[in-house]
């Protein structure tokens, strides 16, 4: 199992809900952690929460719908002088639920895919080269298993390109422990997955963090969260190595 005590993670949409659980999780583990929101104010809490743990914490605000915005934080988090050995891309949005498919707005696209693609991608981008120089490096790319439904077609494509280009760019440094994965935390009771989704916030753990983990040298697999509900950390793992 990979060590990160002392190592420092970005963890985007941070906030809450899943973001929120996976930045404590990493920090329960001994991890530093730079917590992204849209404002610093939706951080401020857990920023207190998580250097209660013992470890360094730090927090950062951009809209990921504005690149400038995300090019801005990337060189505050530089001018941090803190180097990046993880990143969750967690944020996304979800626009809109379409019953009436057929007369989606291509706004439904063109805002889902700079959000859920453009933006993690070009955070993954700006810290690859660092991570593929010191020889060590963790990105985690969250995506969704929605299938089959129109009514979220702006949502799902989007996150279709992104389990694409996480896949692409994972074979650039497949064998080295620099390792690109996809975390699938099922539907889970979030703002984005609603109240009557039937998984809970705590049940996509450990799973939506085991990229962070595995030691193997394979990148571009997707983790299935759920597949792991109940388990502890070294459990998940082990299930991992026995596929």
């Amino acid at each position: 199992m990979t060590n990160i005590k002392g190592k420092w993670a970005l963890v985007t949409g941070a906030s809450r809900g899943m973001g929120r659980q996976a930045a404590k999780f990493l920090a329960e583990q001994g991890c530093n952690v730079i917590l992204h929101s849209r404002s610093l104010e939706h951080t401020a809490s857990l920023l207190e929460e998580i250097k209660a743990l013992g470890v360094e914490a730090a927090a950062v605000a951009a809209e990921l719908s504005d690149l400038s915005q995300v090019g801005a934080m990337l060189s505050g988090i530089d001018a941090m002088g803190r180097q990046i050995d993880i990143v969750l891309n967690n944020a996304a949005v979800q626009i809109a639920y379409r019953t009436d498919w057929l007369t989606t707005p291509a706004e439904d696209y063109t805002t889902s895919f700079v959000i859920n693609t453009t933006a993690p991608m070009m955070i993954c981008y700006h810290f690859l080269p660092g991570m593929i120089q010191r020889g060590f490096g963790r990105i985690v790319n969250t995506t969704s298993g929605i299938d089959k439904e129109p009514q979220q077609a702006g949502y799902s494509a989007s996150k279709a390109a992104l389990d694409k280009v996480t896949r692409d760019l994972g074979t650039t440094v497949e064998g080295t422990d620099v390792i690109i994965s996809l975390a699938d935390p099922g539907w889970c009771r979030t703002d984005l997955g609603g109240p009557n989704a039937p998984n809970s916030v705590e049940s996509a753990m450990p799973g939506i963090v085991l990229g962070v983990f595995v030691d193997d040298g394979r990148s571009g697999r997707i983790f299935h969260a759920q597949d792991y509900c109940g388990m502890t950390l070294d459990q998940a793992l082990e299930a991992v190595n026995g596929k």
